[in-house]
C-alpha cells in the first residue's frame, strides 16, 4: 500500500522550495476504484498563482546562467532517482490514477526517461556561426531560454506528462510553475520532492494544485513575466487558453485531443495486428490521446481480425490495480456515463457489440472493454462515435474495400494527433501512413510514443512538439547578432 500521508498532501504546494498550504483550503482525491477519497490536498488561489510566479522569475537569472553541463547533471540525477523510487510512483499513480499496475509502472519508466534524455540534450549547445554571403558582417546565432513557463498537465499520465515538460524546460534554462490535474496531484508532489533532492535549486520549478484551474492558469497567462504556455489536454480548453494567450502574444506550446484510426489491410499479419490493436486501446484504459478508436480492417479479413480481436478483449481482467488487472476504472462517474452514452446511442443507430469484457459488480468507475461492430453505412449511421474522441475503452471497427474511400474518412476527423497501419506489404504501410493527416503514425506497431521522438499532432491536436530537440526548442527563443567584420 502506498504510504500517501508521508507526502504531506495538504501541504502539497511547493513554492521557492517551500512546502505550503493553499489559500483555498483543501481537496479531496478520490480512488476511481473505489470512489472512495485517498487524500486532501491542499487548494491553490491565484494569490498562490502569483507567488509561483514572483518565485520562478526571481530564480530565473541564476538558472538560465547556469552551466549546461551541470543542468544536464541535475537532470540526470532525477533520472536515476525516479528509477529507484520506481515501486512508490507506480503505486501513487494506480492509486489516484486507477490505472493496472502493469500501465504505472511502464508510466513511471517513460516519464523517467524524459529527464535521460533532457539530461543529453541540455549539454549540447545550440545556435551557428558563419560570414554573410553579402560579405562584411559574421552572423552569430544564439538560442536563449524563452522564460518563465507555465506547464499545465493532464490526469490520465500524471508522471509522464509532467516529465515531458519539465525537464527540456529546465534543459534549456527556464524556470516552471506547473499546475497538475486536480484528480491526479499526488504524483507531481513526489515528483517535487525528487526534484529536490536531485539539486534543482529553490524556485526554477514551483507547483501549485488546485480546483480553480481557470484562475491559477488565468493569472499565469495574465503576468508579464510568463513567456511560456505548455498544455496538454482537451481541444475545447486548449482553445480558450491560446485566446487567453493571444492577448500576450505567449508562446504556446499545445498537445490536445485525438481520434486515432487503426488501419489494417487485407494482407496484414492478423496476430500481429491483434497485438498492436490491444496495446493501441486498451494502455491505460483507452484514456489516452492516442488511443485507437476507429478501426478499419479490410472486408476480407475483418470477420477473422474481430473474432480474434474479441478473444483477446473478452479474457481482459477488469478491476482494481491492487488486484493485478490489466484494466482499471475510468476517470470519474462523468467520464463512465459519457462512454455509456456514446456507447448506447451507437447500438440505437445499428452498431452491435460484438465482444465485451467483465467489470468488478460492485463500487467504481468501471466501464467493460468493449468491440463493436459498424454497419457498411456507418459514417451515415454512427458519425457520432466515430467523430469522438471516446476517452474509454471501446474499439469501433468498420470494414472497408476501396483504399481511397478508407483514407477520405480516416481523414475527416478534425483531428490529428496519432494513427496505426498494419499492412503486410511495408512500402504500402509507409504510403498510408503518409497519406493519414496525423503527426504520428505507428506503422505495423501499436505504440507511438518515445522521448526520443516528436510528439506532436496535426490540425485541431495541437501546436508544436514534445520530445527530441523539437522539445527542447519549444523552451527557446532565437537570436542572432550581426557583427561587423571588415
Amino acid at each position: 500500500m502506498t504510504d500517501i500521508a508521508s507526502l504531506d498532501p495538504g501541504h502539497g504546494l511547493v513554492i521557492a522550495g517551500q512546502r505550503r498550504k493553499g489559500g483555498s483550503g483543501l481537496f479531496d482525491v478520490d480512488d476511481p476504484a473505489t470512489g472512495a477519497p485517498l487524500a486532501s490536498v491542499a487548494d491553490g488561489d491565484q494569490d498562490d498563482a502569483t507567488a509561483a510566479v514572483d518565485a520562478a522569475a526571481a530564480a530565473f537569472p541564476a538558472w538560465r546562467r547556469t552551466p549546461g553541463r551541470v543542468r544536464s547533471e541535475i537532470l540526470r540525477r532525477t533520472y536515476e532517482l525516479m528509477i529507484s523510487d520506481a515501486d512508490r510512483l507506480t503505486g501513487l499513480i494506480a492509486a489516484e490514477n486507477g490505472k493496472s499496475r502493469s500501465d504505472a509502472r511502464g508510466e513511471v519508466v517513460y516519464a523517467a526517461e524524459f529527464f535521460r534524455w533532457f539530461a543529453e540534450e541540455a549539454a549540447r549547445s545550440g545556435g551557428s556561426y558563419g560570414p554573410s554571403p553579402a560579405g562584411g558582417t559574421r552572423t552569430l546565432v544564439t538560442e536563449h531560454p524563452v522564460g518563465v513557463a507555465a506547464l499545465v498537465t493532464p490526469w490520465n499520465f500524471p508522471a509522464a506528462m509532467a516529465t515531458r515538460k519539465i525537464a527540456p524546460a529546465l534543459a534549456a534554462g527556464c524556470t516552471v510553475v506547473l499546475k497538475p490535474a486536480a484528480e491526479t496531484p499526488l504524483t507531481a508532489i513526489a515528483l517535487l520532492d525528487l526534484l529536490a533532492e536531485a539539486g534543482v535549486p529553490d524556485g526554477v520549478v514551483n507547483l501549485v494544485p488546485t480546483t480553480d484551474a481557470g484562475g491559477v492558469v488565468g493569472t499565469w497567462l495574465a503576468d508579464p513575466r510568463v513567456r511560456k504556455i505548455s498544455f496538454t489536454g482537451s481541444t475545447r480548453v486548449g482553445r480558450l487558453l491560446l485566446r487567453q494567450a493571444a492577448d500576450r502574444v505567449v508562446n504556446s506550446s499545445m498537445e490536445l485531443g485525438g481520434n486515432a484510426p487503426f488501419i489494417v489491410t487485407e494482407d496484414a499479419d492478423l496476430e500481429a495486428a491483434v497485438d498492436g490493436a490491444m496495446i493501441a486501446k486498451f494502455r491505460g484504459g483507452g484514456q489516452a490521446c492516442t488511443a485507437a478508436n476507429r478501426f478499419y480492417v479490410h472486408r476480407n479479413v475483418v470477420e477473422e481480425f474481430t473474432a480474434r480481436f474479441g478473444v483477446r478483449l473478452e479474457a481482459l481482467t477488469v478491476g482494481p490495480a491492487a488486484d493485478s488487472s490489466d484494466v482499471g476504472p475510468l476517470i470519474s462517474p462523468t467520464a463512465v456515463q459519457t462512454v455509456t452514452g456514446l456507447v448506447d446511442r451507437a447500438v440505437a443507430a445499428g452498431a452491435r457489440v460484438v465482444a465485451r469484457a467483465e467489470v468488478p459488480a460492485n463500487g467504481g468507475y468501471f466501464y467493460p472493454p468493449t468491440a463493436l461492430r459498424l454497419p457498411d453505412d456507418a459514417r451515415l449511421a454512427t458519425s457520432e462515435i466515430l467523430d469522438a474522441e471516446i476517452f474509454g475503452p471501446v474499439a469501433t471497427i468498420v470494414a472497408w474495400t476501396d483504399e481511397d474511400a478508407m483514407l477520405a474518412d480516416a481523414n475527416a476527423s478534425e483531428m490529428g494527433l496519432a494513427a496505426y497501419v498494419y499492412a503486410g506489404d511495408l512500402g504500402r504501410a509507409v504510403r498510408i501512413g503518409e497519406a493519414l493527416e496525423a503527426g504520428m503514425v505507428g506503422v505495423n506497431r501499436g505504440l507511438v510514443s518515445d522521448p526520443a521522438a516528436p510528439f506532436g499532432g496535426m490540425k485541431q491536436s495541437g501546436l508544436g512538439r514534445e520530445g527530441a530537440r523539437a522539445g527542447l526548442e519549444e523552451f527557446t527563443e532565437t537570436q542572432y547578432l550581426s557583427v561587423d567584420w571588415p
